[in-house]
């Protein structure tokens, strides 16, 4: 006779979809990273004034919060996963994590100002 097997599921089971936002947003930043270093290469700015202007081009712009974006949801993504698998009581794993979504809401909103203040 075979026995029933009594499984707990612990966590959302998130899986295929972390692996792929880890991946697509790792893949934005990396282009936004030789985007950059290109930029970089060809104005070759010098002062702060030349980055500046650097940064003051829209499409630059576009791209830093998308590439910023991408940080955040992928700073969220690997955060989130492992609090829930270490971090075992639910307040304070709760807890933590609203800690962290403010914590990275308020980084992009910073990010924002900063970007087009």
């Amino acid at each position: 006779m075979v026995k029933p097997v009594n499984r707990i599921i612990t966590g959302a089971h998130y899986g295929l979809r972390d692996w792929l936002v880890q991946r697509v947003t790792a893949v934005i930043m990396a282009v936004y990273t030789g985007l950059l270093i290109v930029l970089v290469v060809v104005y070759q700015p010098e002062g702060y004034e030349e980055f500046k202007s650097l940064f003051s081009i829209q499409w630059v712009k576009i791209a830093s919060l998308l590439c910023f974006a991408g940080l955040c949801w992928h700073a969220w993504v690997g955060v989130r996963n492992v609090l829930m698998d270490y971090v075992h009581p639910m307040f304070i794993r709760l807890t933590l994590q609203v800690m962290c979504i403010v914590a990275l809401l308020g980084y992009l909103i910073w990010f924002l100002d900063i970007l087009w203040g």
